[in-house]
């Protein structure tokens, strides 16, 4: 145990010197006796369960006291505390940082210095997430709380291969972040990867937590795409540490983010798993052809509408008949970016005025708009399908990255015709093909083409067949416990 301080009034002044006297009320600096010897208490009011803290002074107040001569010696002194989690400090910004994560700390007449986790964090209970539903399945979900994501995945892998290492980022913010991951099935070329890139952060704080964190380990600037999965089902999280994958938990956020991912990840959801095995696959093919439609369906239909002398007379039914006086594509980017535009309303919107806001622009702006001419109603009905096909994506970054790509293949075709529809898709495929983040293909294992795992993608196979951990993972050891 460390001697930090020379006396206890030096701790008090060193305490008042970071906080300040009577500046900031949360900051308390409070003394105590403990079996009739004072001490100093520091802590954050509001992180600290207040309940435990008394429930300790109390014992130490009528329990078994040590003996007089032994009360000098830290260590003996410890071997009395009526309490679990202590630990000793050997440097005053250990000290300073543990109580502004919420833990106690104890000053004794001897400047000796230690800390105890008596961390109550404000927040809500385990629910189930509302971007990850199930019919069937856990109903349990993270939270803004560190420690109780920590226990949500130790409690689905009960062994003593799971580890939760703790970093601390940012200058000011002081983040706790947690990087998890199963010993012997996580690589340790990722591992340094993730770790190097934390200790390279240099800045005020996280205040977007996860999404500023994949910011700063993946250098994303302008990209479009998602470089990392996001969860908040703990069942999931805990399915891909099994794997070789790496999760990171970040306080204050209800998500963790799994890496390495592909764009394969982003169109995976838990149902597919909670449904027999040909029913899992079925639902993945119709997510994958919703994904497909969802990006092509608006742009092809307008190749086809403008180019009808093209058609054969079977498909002659193809575009509107009277187009009227605004030109075809400015009524799909009209209405496609509206439909993103009310969406972002109804997320702002109040809940209970959500359902007459969604009355109001199915059913005034919608019809109006339509007999006034704005629109024809093939327009209205394939913008309407493509946004449905959107919502059929799991991940919400990339159903918006989704309608990104859409708005510019369209915009290619109706400025190029076939040619600028197909070089939009070569363009993108090309992009998706360039991007490696953490040195992983985001097309894999599509491009690299890797028949086996490609077929895993496609087929959701029973659990009771064994599957080796993927290849992007680079586990050292691939093979599973059977």
């Amino acid at each position: 145990m460390a001697n930090l301080f020379t006396s206890l009034k030096d701790g008090e002044e060193w305490f008042h010197s970071k906080f300040g006297v009577n500046e900031t009320f949360d900051a308390t600096a409070k003394t105590v006796h403990l079996w009739g010897m004072p001490a100093l208490l520091l802590y954050i009011n509001g992180l600290v369960d207040g309940g435990i803290l008394t429930t300790l002074l109390t014992e130490m107040q009528e329990g078994m006291q040590p003996e007089k001569d032994n009360l000098d010696d830290p260590e003996w002194f410890l071997t009395y505390f009526p309490y679990y989690a202590l630990s000793d400090v050997d440097e005053k910004e250990k000290f300073l940082n543990n109580i502004l994560s919420g833990q106690v700390g104890f000053i004794l007449p001897d400047g000796f210095a230690f800390i105890g986790d008596i961390r109550s964090y404000p927040g809500r209970s385990p629910e189930e997430p509302d971007t990850e539903k199930v019919i069937r399945g856990s109903r349990d979900g993270f939270t803004e709380n560190i420690i109780t994501n920590t226990a949500l995945v130790r409690r689905r892998l009960k062994t003593e291969d799971l580890r939760f290492e703790m970093h601390q980022t940012t200058v000011n913010g002081k983040t706790d972040v947690a990087i998890t991951f199963m010993k012997g099935a996580a690589s340790e070329e990722h591992l340094s990867y993730i770790r190097g890139r934390l200790n390279d952060i240099k800045h005020d704080g996280l205040t977007m937590t996860d999404k500023s964190l994949e910011e700063f380990l993946f250098k994303q600037r302008f990209h479009p795409m998602p470089f990392v999965r996001f969860t908040e089902r703990p069942d999931i999280c805990a399915a891909h540490l099994l794997e070789g994958h790496i999760a990171i938990i970040v306080d204050t956020s209800p998500s963790v983010i799994l890496v390495p991912a592909t764009i394969f990840h982003h169109l995976q959801h838990a149902e597919e798993y909670r449904q027999a095995p040909f029913i899992g696959t079925f639902v993945r093919w119709l997510r994958l052809l919703g994904a497909s439609l969802s990006l092509l369906l608006l742009p092809f239909w307008y190749l086809l509408s403008t180019y009808q002398q093209y058609l054969p007379i079977s498909l002659s039914y193809i575009g509107p008949n009277d187009p009227g006086s605004v030109p075809l594509l400015v009524q799909l980017l009209i209405a496609d970016i509206g439909i993103e535009v009310l969406r972002m309303a109804a997320i702002h919107t109040p809940s209970p005025m959500t359902t007459a806001m969604g009355l109001v622009a199915a059913i005034v702006i919608g019809q109006v708009a339509i007999d006034v001419g704005l629109f024809t109603g093939e327009v209205i009905l394939y913008v309407a399908v493509s946004a449905i096909f959107t919502f059929a994506i799991p991940s919400f970054e990339l159903s918006i990255t989704t309608k990104v790509f859409r708005i510019f293949i369209l915009i290619l075709t109706g400025l190029l015709g076939a040619p600028g529809f197909f070089l939009g898709i070569a363009f993108l495929f090309y992009y998706l093909a360039s991007l490696k983040p953490m040195g992983i293909p985001y097309l894999w294992p599509a491009v690299p083409f890797f028949p086996e795992a490609m077929k895993r993608v496609l087929i959701r196979y029973p659990m009771t067949i064994d599957a080796p951990r993927p290849f992007i993972t680079k586990a050292p050891e691939r093979n599973r416990l059977s």
